[in-house]
């Protein structure tokens, strides 16, 4: 089994795509395992996570790139910048992910969203597309912690 570290630098040029399809979830991890189109079996154990469409093994002229799967989720259309932000902010509010496109934003199938865009008579469709949320590749790694050190039990405030 080939491990693979990072994405690679630089496709090489003419070689056949081979495919290794998976989830968005596993994805977003960096230690798993998955299976090419081809048959052969690869391990990531990446400093950062991959994304959709990257190419990570080239071998014999062919590229191994990595193709996410198509989930359903809900597609909220907007016409203006006011619209689509009013939208955003109600998705964000609610914590769940959520991908802005030009003329509308992606966002999970939950009945909390459906709830919430019900209630605020906001049009959405069911919708297959390939979901990477903006929060996807740095989930966990966005340079601060949420943990509560002495260093800042101690510090006054004053005013």
């Amino acid at each position: 089994m080939q491990i693979i570290k990072s994405a690679l630098s630089e496709e090489p040029v003419e070689s056949k795509i081979v495919k290794l399809i998976t989830d968005r979830r596993t994805l977003a991890k960096r230690r798993w395992r998955g299976t090419a189109a081809d048959g052969r079996e690869f391990g990531f154990d990446l400093g950062n996570p991959l994304r959709h469409g990257q190419s990570f093994h080239a071998v014999d002229n062919k590229v191994y790139t990595l193709q996410q799967q198509p989930e359903r989720v809900l597609r909220v259309s907007y016409t203006g910048s006011q619209e689509a932000a009013h939208n955003a902010w109600q998705v964000g509010n609610l914590h769940f992910a959520a991908q802005f496109r030009e003329d509308y934003l992606l966002v999970e199938d939950d009945p909390a969203i459906r709830q919430m865009l019900d209630r605020l008579e906001v049009t959405y469709a069911e919708v297959e597309e390939v979901f990477e949320p903006v929060h996807a590749a740095g989930a966990h790694s966005h340079g601060h912690d949420h943990s509560h050190n002495d260093s800042h039990k101690h510090q006054g405030h004053s005013h």
